[in-house]
């Protein structure tokens, strides 16, 4: 080997160093996240499942019977803190993509991050909300210790996570599980056959269609929101964030709707939505005008 090749072989040992380092580095920079167990002396409702909890392909979990919040405290935190309900028909929770994976993004802009494995209905519509509602007080009861302003608590859902979120948004029953904004991705608003089946059972009323319908839930008192679907879902039609726009709107409550040409349903964090930079730039602009407020 000649001494240029010797040289470019040391450069490059150098640069992956380096390169490794920074990685390593990025990260330590976020903090290890908190488990913590969301009913710790039992739930006050039960979905009737039983069993051990299932892992499926793609980061995926069914049979969830002990609902958890995984908290991912910011470093240099802004005071926000955002809590993501993960998708899946009401039968699973698509915990990767539309969970997990968007730590690191939201911690970078000091966000305190924290992801709910909430339990399935089941035939007992109440239990996802009771999960949510429950995750909401448990952020701000731990406030202090991960610098979080109670005033600046975040619901954010995926799909049907997306109608856990906005039904934590319309159905509160005090300031201690409301929440101060919600961030919607393809939500599931409306209760319509094809969609109140997971949640209500088969032939529910008129009067629990319309209760869960929560675009027919929006008060004075529903919190800003955020928006996100893609033109060509055919999975859960935009169709329900126009409605959900379109109530806020008014209400005067103030939302931020965006629907992209393309990209179909549940692309969550994945890199292959090609406007995932138009989405989380969005976004990322939207959160610090609320966190202005």
């Amino acid at each position: 080997m000649n001494r240029d090749n010797l040289n470019k072989n040391k450069m490059k040992i150098f640069f992956v160093s380096i390169l490794t380092s920074l990685i390593t580095l990025a990260a330590f920079a976020q903090q290890q996240p908190v488990v913590i167990n969301l009913w710790p002396n039992g739930a006050p409702t039960s979905n009737g499942l039983t069993g051990d909890e299932q892992n499926l392909e793609g980061g995926r979990v069914a049979n969830v019977t002990n609902p958890t919040l995984t908290v991912y405290p910011a470093k240099n935190g802004n005071g926000m803190a955002i809590i993501a309900c993960p998708g899946g028909a009401y039968i699973r929770l698509a915990m990767q993509h539309e969970g997990h994976d968007m730590a690191a993004w939201f911690n970078t802009q000091g966000i305190t991050y924290a992801v709910l494995k909430y339990r399935m209905p089941n035939g007992h519509h109440e239990v996802p909300l009771a999960d949510a509602q429950q995750a909401i007080k448990l952020i701000r009861q731990h406030a202090n210790e991960w610098g979080v302003d109670p005033n600046k608590v975040g619901i954010m859902g995926s799909s049907a996570g997306g109608h856990v979120a906005s039904t934590a948004a319309t159905h509160f029953t005090s300031d201690k599980d409301r929440p101060n904004f919600q961030v919607l991705f393809y939500p599931v608003i409306t209760m319509d056959d094809k969609f109140g089946v997971s949640l209500l059972g088969k032939n529910p009323s008129a009067e629990m269609i319309k209760k869960y319908s929560n675009e027919l839930q929006v008060t004075t008192q529903t919190p800003p929101a955020f928006i996100l679907c893609s033109a060509d879902d055919h999975t859960v039609p935009c169709d329900n964030s126009i409605r959900y726009f379109q109530a806020l709107t008014a209400g005067k409550i103030p939302a931020s709707l965006h629907i992209y040409p393309t990209g179909m349903h549940g692309w969550g964090f994945k890199d292959s939505f090609i406007y995932k930079r138009e989405w989380t730039e969005e976004l990322e602009k939207w959160l610090r005008e609320i966190n202005k407020q």
